[in-house]
């Protein structure tokens, strides 16, 4: 991962100035494509530090939705950048300019080799780990994107079309911005605790109902505290005459019926029956009996 993320960087620089030597925007765009890569790789990278940390007084659940925060801000970042080559791609458009097809050749070239050996190297990882499949996946789509480049420089030094130099940027800033809205979804849906995508929340509250001796479940909250790490708190009515040790049988039950539910931390806060509780699996403090008084 170290690897890829400082030879991004140097894909990043040689296209940044074989785009600016050979005027070609088309290759500036690709540049900023590569920059979605170093913000992928980086992220992950920073994830996989930041999860090594212990969790504090100050931030118990640990230091894992740093990875988020920084998720979102280089996201709406890419967009800015895809905003701008649009912008420029239309003045182009609009009086297309002479590109020099040799530094695009060398510069682009150099983007589809080292992409595709960072691609290929990554992926015969053998670890089954998230952040690895994403980081493939950038290095695969920027390695196309290098390749539309020269194909483009191609059909430039042969025909001198050089409108289809802003026409191949269009296309790199759409899909620059395609993935940027997309890390931008993702990121707001963990900030906002939103039940994750992977877990059907009906299923849990049956899984949950279904062990023997737990009558109902409510105030049912399941969140991320980052991508792959869900979280769940619940309570849950039992018999009035159940004894502490029965009811820790119960628990270890529910926590591994949830870890096959891709939930690996819960807390879960049992009571009788007798419990004023909502009549919804869903927390709502306006419904009658929850708000409780104590003396």
């Amino acid at each position: 991962m170290k690897l890829a993320f400082f030879l991004s960087f140097a894909i990043l620089a040689v296209e940044v100035v074989g785009g600016i030597i050979s005027n070609s925007l088309a290759l500036l765009s690709d540049a900023g494509h590569v920059l979605t890569d170093i913000a992928a790789i980086g992220l992950s990278w920073y994830a996989m530090k930041q999860s090594l940390k212990a969790p504090s007084e100050g931030y118990t659940f640990g230091y894992h939705r740093s990875g988020i925060l920084a998720a979102f801000i280089n996201a709406l970042s890419l967009i800015v950048i895809a905003i701008i080559i649009l912008w420029e791609a239309v003045r182009r458009l609009q009086a297309p300019e002479e590109v020099g097809s040799t530094w695009l050749f060398i510069s682009a070239g150099v983007g589809l080799i080292l992409n595709l050996y960072l691609g290929f190297g990554l992926g015969l990882n053998k670890e089954d780990n998230m952040n690895v499949r994403s980081a493939v996946l950038h290095m695969v789509g920027d390695a196309a994107a290098s390749a539309g480049v020269i194909i483009g420089g191609l059909i430039i030094h042969f025909t001198g079309w050089y409108v289809v130099d802003p026409i191949l940027s269009v296309g790199i800033a759409v899909l620059i911005a395609f993935g940027a809205f997309g890390i931008v979804k993702q990121t707001i849906h963990i900030l906002m605790e939103a039940t994750p995508k992977d877990v059907e929340l009906r299923k849990v509250a049956e899984a949950i109902c279904s062990i023997p001796g737990i009558h109902a479940v409510h105030d049912l909250h399941v969140w991320s505290i980052t991508s792959g790490r869900n979280a769940l708190s619940c309570h849950v009515t039992l018999d009035a005459d159940m004894t502490i040790g029965q009811s820790q049988t119960l628990l270890r039950e529910i926590e591994h019926r949830l870890l096959h539910l891709n939930i690996g931390h819960c807390t879960v806060q049992m009571e009788d029956d007798g419990h004023p509780h909502p009549a919804s699996m869903l927390c709502d403090g306006s419904e009658p009996g929850h708000a409780h008084e104590h003396g």
